[in-house]
């Protein structure tokens, strides 16, 4: 019965030594020993995480590599070295990890924020750049910022009305204005607020809440299998799933808003309307169609929100 644990401790110390020797060869940054098969470092980390990374960066230097599961991670924290990082060697660090929410809520890593840098990147955030978020689109979109501006103090005032003091969430009330103003530029509505609108807007609306918030607990989730692929095989928490079902929810509601735009930029009303992104994109659309398909413009459009939605 003893020859199974001598046979495990060789295995993990030839294993411990062949880190040590292949990290010493590389030039690689220091690593807090021990780095445990499978799971790397994930045995020592800590709520909150950002006091761990501290403590680590002072035990270790303020370059420290490492391994939670099967991902390396650099963690960086020194000024100059940050700078040194997204300057001359940007490139390097430009991608993203291919995280599971991004196979599901970046369309299989393909919207400008869960893209690989390269030629198909590039593309998308010229577009971004150039015809959503130039200093000129977003200064045409002024009137909307100070509508929701103006919205919100008249809700305020009318909630203390008879001259008692009130609390007031105000996390929640300026995530709510936030979400107001960005989908007044992308879609020219507001989802927050006073109800608006009959039954089908209001059906819209509770859609809409629902997706955030389940955006929000979804994509926050902690996915073991981002960092043990191997567990992403059995499905243990189920998050596959439910980001499946979620971007299902996702992609239907854009497109449900791009054919409704697209339905009344083709009617005689359309030149009484203020445009808006999807308008834009929708316009591109008619003179380069294989650039500007639909899930191209709905990724577009949930991106600019930094995936929000």
């Amino acid at each position: 019965m003893e020859i199974p644990y001598i046979f495990l401790l060789f295995i993990f110390f030839t294993y411990s030594l062949t880190k040590h020797f292949l990290q010493k060869h590389k030039n690689l940054p220091p690593s807090p020993f021990p780095s445990l098969p499978v799971i790397g470092h994930l045995h020592l980390l800590k709520k909150p995480l950002s006091r761990t990374l501290a403590a680590l960066s002072k035990t270790h230097g303020p370059i420290l590599l490492l391994r939670f599961g099967s991902r390396p991670v650099l963690v960086v924290s020194s000024p100059s070295a940050a700078e040194e990082c997204f300057t001359k060697n940007d490139v390097i660090f430009a991608n993203r990890p291919k995280l599971l929410a991004g196979k599901h809520v970046g369309h299989n890593y393909t919207t400008v924020i869960w893209s690989s840098y390269g030629q198909h990147w590039r593309n998308l955030r010229r577009i971004a750049s150039t015809e959503i978020l130039s200093a000129s689109r977003i200064q045409m979109f002024k009137t909307i910022r100070f509508d929701e501006v103006r919205l919100l103090l008249d809700r305020l005032y009318r909630n203390s009305s008879d001259g008692e003091y009130i609390k007031v969430d105000m996390k929640s009330v300026l995530f709510e204005v936030t979400l107001n103003n960005i989908m007044r530029m992308i879609a020219g509505k507001r989802y927050y607020g006073d109800k608006m609108g009959g039954l089908e807007q209001q059906e819209e609306t509770r859609k809409f809440k629902e997706m955030v918030t389940e955006t929000f607990l979804l994509s926050g989730a902690t996915n073991i299998g981002d960092f043990i692929p191997v567990l992403n095989w059995f499905g243990l928490n189920g998050l596959d799933k439910k980001l499946k079902v979620l971007q299902q929810k996702r992609d239907t509601f854009m497109q449900d808003l791009i054919e409704q735009h697209r339905r009344e930029n083709e009617s005689e009303n359309d030149q009484q309307r203020s445009k808006t992104m999807v308008d834009v994109l929708l316009s591109l659309n008619k003179n380069e169609p294989e650039c500007y398909t639909d899930e191209i413009i709905s990724g577009i459009m949930q991106s600019s929100h930094k995936n929000t939605l």
